[in-house]
């Protein structure tokens, strides 16, 4: 298991680190789909918010990728990848493969670290006083 996971977690890491920075760089180029998606796509680069976007994705990535602060990773791109997997279920269907082995990579490290995220699951947290 120590194996999967390490493959797991340098391959998500990876993969977010270099989409991350393809916000910046903009090395990997492709069309822009038709109609809504399109549409969603250039508001969020006329915006700049892909930029912000980008940014999680890269620091999420290199955390995986140096092994440290694998929990905040896997909290920080959680939404990322919810949204990731919206955009291909509503939006555009091409690409939901790949939006669903990152989930899949998102679940599998996230059971390997679960012991690390009870705290986050509080139903009622008590102020410190």
């Amino acid at each position: 298991m120590k194996i999967v996971v390490l493959i797991v977690r340098l391959l998500l890491g990876l993969v977010f680190l270099v989409f991350g920075l393809n916000a910046f760089l903009q090395f990997l180029k492709g069309p822009i789909p038709g109609g809504l998606a399109g549409q969603f796509l250039q508001a969020l680069f006329q915006s700049h918010y892909v930029l912000a976007i980008g940014a999680v994705q890269a620091v999420g990535g290199a955390l995986l990728l140096i092994n440290r602060y694998v929990p905040l990773a896997l909290t920080i791109l959680g939404p990322v990848i919810v949204n990731i997997l919206l955009y291909h279920l509503l939006l555009n269907h091409e690409g939901i493969g790949g939006a669903l082995i990152v989930a899949v990579f998102w679940f599998v490290l996230f059971f390997h670290y679960r012991r690390y995220f009870p705290g986050i699951f509080t139903a009622k947290a008590s102020s410190a006083a």
